[in-house]
């Protein structure tokens, strides 16, 4: 595909379009009701803080492929959303990911791959209170959802990566994790074993001063071995208060206003091209609180795109 359109990789680029793919899935499965939230973000137009023109797109999977194998199912679709990213980066869009879960992050990865050609430099800001850096060796439940960062970076199910269309794997030295308050032990050694950089968030912190200074030297690391940056927000990281019928709330995480900040920091840099709030749960009880958390964390990224514009 040519790039001859594309934004600079170097510099920032006003927002003029806003593509939202939206994904009606749990895994590869599609989600009862509006389980992912996707109806009631369009009920609440919170596309429009963006200020700019939208589309919806939301990819299918193609039933006639579904196989057994869950990971190979998990890269047929991540390749679907994969397409619908390049189709978008063509077209200068800026691109937002919502509904769906953290199995979907492959697709963004090879879309990317898809347009910009596979040497192109992609970071990862990962704001979860999970790393999802399992793999079959590491994880102690077997969640296919533990395990997509560590897919992306090429340790786990080269058929999901693949699939994806991700063709160079993602190195580790430009993947920064931020909370991440609940790992496996196993999991969290195989993390220190390598380059993934971690911030914590301390919600009871009396230094967020000390917190902010390391969280913007983190990202200004990280922005210095990137063309393009993917803001990945699980509503997980916000405490369990925010997101009551999550499957997989924490405590002790951060409030509203500490991610939003973060969300800032990280918009600033000019270099996000991609933005992803998944895993909001629109069914169930709880679920007013955690949809009014979801539109939120949307709101807050567009209004900070807008501001800073995009990779």
């Amino acid at each position: 595909m040519s790039t001859q359109s594309i934004p600079s990789l170097t510099s920032s680029a006003e927002i003029t379009q806003l593509q939202v793919i939206g994904i009606r899935y749990r895994r590869s499965t599609l989600a009862p009701g509006d389980e992912r939230s996707l109806d009631a973000y369009s009920d609440a137009q919170v596309y429009s803080a963006a200020n700019v023109p939208y589309q919806i797109v939301e990819p299918r999977f193609p039933d006639a492929q579904r196989v057994e194998d869950e990971p190979r199912n998990l890269g047929t679709l991540g390749g679907k959303i994969a397409d619908v990213v390049a189709s978008a980066r063509q077209e200068n869009k800026a691109i937002l990911m919502t509904g769906g879960d953290c199995c979907h992050i492959t697709g963004i990865f090879g879309g990317l791959q898809d347009v910009h050609g596979p040497q192109v430099k992609v970071g990862l800001v990962w704001l979860d209170a999970h790393g999802d850096f399992n793999t079959p060796n590491t994880t102690l439940s077997g969640m296919l959802g533990g395990m997509p960062v560590a897919v992306c970076a090429g340790l786990a199910y080269p058929q999901w990566r693949e699939g994806s269309h991700i063709v160079s794997p993602l190195p580790t030295d430009r993947i920064l994790m931020v909370d991440v308050r609940n790992l496996d032990p196993a999991e969290e050694q195989l993390i220190r074993a390598t380059d993934v950089a971690i911030v914590s968030v301390d919600p009871n912190s009396s230094s967020q001063e000390s917190a902010d200074s390391e969280l913007q030297r983190a990202v200004n690391t990280l922005s210095s071995r990137c063309d393009l940056i993917y803001l990945h927000i699980d509503s997980d990281i916000l405490d369990e208060s925010y997101v009551p019928n999550h499957g997989t709330k924490e405590p002790n995480g951060p409030n509203m206003a500490q991610v939003q900040s973060i969300i800032g920091t990280v918009m600033a840099t000019g270099k996000v091209a991609v933005l992803a709030v998944v895993s909001v749960y629109g069914e169930g009880e709880g679920r007013e609180k955690s949809v009014e958390s979801g539109i939120e964390l949307i709101r807050s990224g567009l209004n900070a795109w807008s501001q800073y514009g995009m990779g």
